[in-house]
């Protein structure tokens, strides 16, 4: 049977694709009542590209800078940031050079100093953090988005329900057909046929796998028990049960686009920029709810962090919070030797985290609210050359 079918398959969309697609707003849900479009129904959703802080609390500007950064890493974050880097080559003199290699890749990396930051979708583990060459590296939150069910199946629009436990059922090969009765429970109304699910997951280290599997073991016993305890049930890398392996969001993205039958998991701006049907999920307080910018922001509102910013933002408490949220992190040391590069970082996020945050929401990412926007700042300023603070 297909979904039980394990193989890897390629980034097989390049991102010029990817970036092409990301301003349409055609899976955007609408607020009639009757249900719209796509099946979302009312929400609090609206029309992406209207969410613009104006935050100017940045660093103050560093002289001297390097002409050319290196980074690698996350992929779900690589539409905004392929953004982000084309508009500060205009303004910032400088050349970001990112390569989208999953988050797996990118704290490699950066943990061996061969690039000059590193992206991640989940914080680096305290393991992780004492094998850098480098010593201390600092998390720095970049924007928010979300991960969602991405599916294609037969005159089924998008705006199907999951739950939890239900998608924990089918990642674990538990649930095989689309119409099983756990899923027409929670749809009714909509004839889902009687073919087999084919599940597609990250065949690479991915951030956005160990959002997916942090939320997939607060909500399915069934998932957790199938990948053999809460230690194994989340992470960059996990032990599949079923499913075929794509590399990347692009490589999950093409596989689901190319199957019939097939589910995954991608970061919002691939499912809107290759036109993917996509799913809404049950939050904590038993609310079905459709990724938007608007339901990201609800997952982190009141959200206490911890000082160094590791933290999960899955499962958010309010009632309006899309559940599968999560941030990329740069990846930074926070000891610098070489003054330009140090320069050319400290100006670059500090650009990203106050202009750029007004670029988020042409491509469907929201911008950091405004305390986790301060508290990144403040992981700027903890940077230094040489042992002294690098930037007011």
């Amino acid at each position: 049977m297909l979904a039980a079918v394990t193989a890897v398959v390629g980034a097989g969309t390049c991102f010029v694709v990817v970036l092409a697609g990301c301003g349409s707003t055609s899976n955007v849900g609408s607020t009639t009542s009757s249900g719209d479009a796509t099946g979302f129904g009312k929400q609090i959703c609206s029309s992406a590209g209207a969410d613009k802080p104006g935050y100017t609390n940045g660093v103050a500007k560093i002289p001297g800078v390097a002409s050319k950064l290196s980074g690698a890493g996350s992929t779900f974050v690589a539409p905004i940031l392929s953004v982000w880097t084309k508009n500060y080559a205009s303004v910032g003199n400088v050349q970001v050079a990112y390569q989208s290699i999953g988050s797996g890749g990118g704290v490699k990396q950066i943990s061996a100093g061969t690039v000059d930051f590193g992206a991640s979708d989940t914080p680096m583990k305290d393991s992780e953090l004492a094998a850098a060459k480098g010593g201390p590296i600092l998390h720095i939150p970049l924007t928010l988005g979300a991960v969602v069910p991405t599916y294609k199946v037969n005159g089924v629009k998008s705006g199907l329900k999951f739950g939890g436990d239900t998608l924990g059922k089918i990642f674990a090969g538990e649930i095989t057909k689309w119409n099983d009765p756990a899923l027409t429970a929670l749809n009714p109304g909509i004839k889902l046929p009687d073919e087999p699910i084919a599940v597609a997951h990250r065949s690479d280290g991915s951030g956005t796998t160990a959002v997916w599997t942090d939320y997939l073991t607060k909500e399915s016993p069934s998932w957790v028990s199938k990948l053999g305890g809460k230690d194994r049930s989340v992470g960059k890398e996990v032990a599949w049960p079923v499913g075929i392996g794509g590399k990347g969001n692009e490589g999950v993205s093409g596989v689901v686009n190319q199957t019939e039958g097939a589910i995954g998991y991608v970061e919002l701006a691939y499912a809107l920029a290759q036109d993917l049907t996509y799913g809404q999920v049950k939050n904590k307080a038993g609310n079905f709810i459709q990724p938007c910018i608007a339901t990201v922001t609800k997952d982190v509102e009141g959200l206490q962090f911890p000082a160094d910013l590791r933290t999960s933002l899955t499962d958010g408490s309010d009632a309006n919070a899309y559940p599968i949220t999560g941030t990329t992190y740069a990846l930074v040391y926070q000891r610098q030797t070489d003054k330009a590069k140090a320069a050319a970082l400290a100006n670059f996020f500090s650009w990203v985290l106050t202009t750029g945050q007004d670029q988020a929401s042409q491509v469907h990412y929201a911008p950091l609210g405004k305390d986790l926007q301060q508290l990144a700042i403040g992981q700027v300023k903890k940077m230094t050359l040489n042992g002294t603070p690098l930037a007011a």
